[in-house]
């Protein structure tokens, strides 16, 4: 099949194309630069110009575009997509239905939630590793004990801190709801939650539907404002507590995030260095991001198909694939990761047969090829 990619600045890209190749397809790429239009008369036009002079049999992204949906439905083109964002916005367009699309979600809750709906196009896919590329990476020795790779969600996009203006009551009910959903793993109450101070919250940060969707003022404040302040709040409380016992290396975007025992590294680039980290780091700590719901986030997968031993807090998602003690460990409270912090880092060879069996396993079922395989299949 030749396939037509559209080409954003995705994480997986690399990955992907290898895999359709290797498949024995073919890839033309469309330059995709405004991901987030989902109306534009210009780039419409240009895609189908594309689509007429190279005829591709399928059109393939990561993430899903309402854009590239209507084009591909009047062409008549099936369009596979593969969401790794969470959330998701797009997604709640009315452009899902599109009878063209197969769209691919990394969440089963999601995917449930669709098909409680009726909605036919969407479809539950895990993420995946390259543990070819991430095998051909040699590290020679542990450099870290306990790491982790990702946002503190102290930058720019902290959209909760915005809410200067918000009373009392409200402060108080978002904190009351807040130290609740810590304590809670493996579902997420937030949105359910926010009618009381829905009013509060759209004076003190005006936040609305997009006109061409059905996502709900909720669904926006719980999953783009309160989840990823929970989630920053937790990563906070979690590796201040690793800080007290252990010395933490982090990889992360805020340069200037400080605490004792940590060493700040800044950015590490997803295919070169991050895998190293992997590899280098005797315990690799998985802190979701609170709205994800039940599914495996791409870091978890990369950490595996690293070789690297992987330490997550808990997704149901992964006792899908996944066998907690087996291919990776879970935690279930703060005092539950200290615990495992110390036994792993003391139980070296426990530690090697975990991450060993997760790389395997990773490597027999769930590499881009396997996933590749599985959207084609769809057609």
């Amino acid at each position: 099949m030749k396939i037509l990619f559209i080409e954003w600045a995705s994480f997986g890209n690399a990955d992907i194309k290898d895999a359709f190749m290797k498949e024995g397809h073919s890839i033309v790429s469309f330059p995709f630069s405004n991901k987030d239009a989902r109306r534009d008369a210009a780039i419409e036009a240009e895609l189908a110009g594309r689509l007429r002079e190279t005829v591709p049999d399928a059109v393939f992204s990561f993430n899903y575009f309402p854009l590239v949906s209507n084009v591909c439905k009047r062409e008549g083109l099936p369009y596979l997509s593969w969401i790794y964002d969470s959330p998701y916005v797009m997604l709640y367009s009315y452009t899902t239905v599109n009878p063209c699309n197969h769209i691919h979600v990394f969440d089963s809750a999601v995917y449930r939630e669709f098909q409680a709906a009726g909605i036919q196009t969407v479809h539950y896919l895990p993420m995946a590793a390259n543990t070819e590329r991430l095998d051909a990476l040699h590290a020679d020795s542990f450099a870290y004990d306990v790491s982790f790779v990702g946002s503190l969600y102290t930058e720019s996009h902290n959209f909760f801190d915005r809410m200067e203006t918000l009373s009392e009551y409200a402060k108080g009910y978002l904190e009351g709801l807040m130290n609740a959903q810590m304590h809670i793993q493996g579902y997420n109450l937030i949105q359910e939650s926010l009618s009381p101070i829905m009013g509060e919250l759209y004076q003190a940060l005006p936040m609305d539907p997009n006109p061409d969707g059905v996502e709900t003022r909720e669904y926006l404040y719980a999953q783009y404002v309160i989840n990823r302040k929970i989630t920053g709040l937790e990563r906070l409380r979690l590796l201040t507590a690793i800080t007290e016992r252990h010395t933490l290396d982090l990889f992360t975007l805020d340069p200037a995030f400080t605490l004792p025992n940590l060493r700040n590294h800044g950015t590490a680039d997803y295919y070169s260095e991050m895998p190293l980290v992997f590899k280098q780091s005797r315990i690799n700590l998985n802190i979701s991001l609170r709205s994800i719901q039940s599914g495996i986030p791409l870091r978890a997968f990369d950490i595996m198909g690293s070789g690297g031993f992987l330490l997550s807090n808990y997704q149901e998602d992964f006792l899908e694939n996944f066998t907690p003690g087996e291919d990776f460990v879970a935690y279930e409270s703060e005092q539950d990761l200290l615990q495992k912090i110390d036994y792993y880092l003391a139980h070296e060879d426990e530690r090697q047969a975990i991450a060993q069996s997760s790389h395997d396993k990773i490597a027999a079922a769930h590499t881009y090829r396997d996933r590749v395989r599985e959207m084609l299949s769809c057609l």
